[in-house]
């Protein structure tokens, strides 16, 4: 892989990380790996498909003088090593991963963040583990995410995401890369963003990504939100640049989560999809309103 640089804020943030102490009485999962920082009450962080936990980073200086964060890297992403997600599903192991990690160290109804895969990681934890998740909120996260390529259901988004794998996992490694710097470039608007991510991407075994995709491709949670009773809040971006006005994006995430019952929904302006890298104070103030209601 081509060195890259870095932007100076993604260095301190590998610092961070590099920091962060070890995790607590993890049970030794082969899907992913949890760092813990920060004391008060539990939080649990989830990245995107292709992301490092350290898309994090700048989150957890914000936060651990007030809550203890467990910070999720899912492997095979950004370098981590693969193991078990080397072959076969991705998402529902995952899901099971994090709900295992919640209860093997007895966290109480932790509250739980999860960008773009991660949030759907997390809509499937409050689903299927309701006692595991005390909170939810999903950022640039869509219910089905198989409708933005094509898709109307499962049944039309299968095919499409059946090709998309099978085309990433048989191409040579360098084409793998400058489609992931194509895709990067059209869903993120800033530029020191687009550097950081695009190294993690180029980083992920590209195998894993491939799986990983299919399996939100062809997961669909809107007829099974109305589930979902923990209180969610849904952060979505607009930027002025975007193809649809800010009150068409914002009535296309009023319709993708009309089932879910206790929903807040909130626009973040002047982000794409890394919310968090894009506009970080926007993004702790609604955070911050997340962790402290009642």
């Amino acid at each position: 892989m081509a060195r890259m640089r870095i932007p100076f804020f993604a260095f301190l943030a590998g610092l961070i990380t590099l920091a962060a102490s070890a995790a607590l009485a993890d049970p030794i999962s082969d899907r992913i790996s949890v760092m813990v920082r920060g004391h008060g009450p539990d939080v649990v962080l989830i990245p995107g498909i292709a992301s490092s936990s350290a898309v994090w980073d700048m989150t957890v200086v914000h936060l651990e003088d007030r809550y203890r964060l467990h910070i999720v890297q899912i492997n095979g992403f950004a370098g981590a090593p693969t193991k078990a997600n080397g072959a076969g599903p991705v998402l529902q192991p995952v899901v099971e991963a994090i709900a295992a990690y919640i209860q093997t160290n007895h966290l109480k109804s932790p509250a739980v963040i999860g960008h773009s895969f991660g949030g759907t990681v997390g809509l499937m934890l409050a689903l299927e583990h309701p006692e595991d998740v005390g909170r939810l909120m999903v950022v640039a996260t869509l219910p089905f995410s198989g409708f933005l390529f094509g898709g109307t259901n499962v049944a039309t988004s299968e095919p499409i995401a059946a090709k998309l794998r099978d085309h990433t996992i048989k191409e040579p490694h360098w084409l793998y890369a400058l489609g992931e710097k194509r895709f990067i470039n059209y869903i993120e608007k800033s530029h020191d963003a687009r550097k950081t991510t695009l190294a993690w991407a180029v980083n992920s075994d590209k195998a894993v990504v491939a799986r990983a995709s299919y399996d939100d491709l062809t997961t669909d949670l809107r007829p099974e939100l109305q589930h979902i009773k923990t209180q969610v809040t849904v952060l979505y971006p607009w930027y002025p640049s975007f193809k649809y006005s800010k009150l068409d994006t914002k009535a296309f995430y009023e319709q993708n989560f009309a089932g879910l019952p206790n929903k807040t929904l909130v626009c973040i302006e002047g982000a794409s999809h890394f919310i968090m890298l894009d506009q970080p104070d926007l993004f702790f103030a609604e955070v911050d309103s997340f962790l402290e209601k009642e």
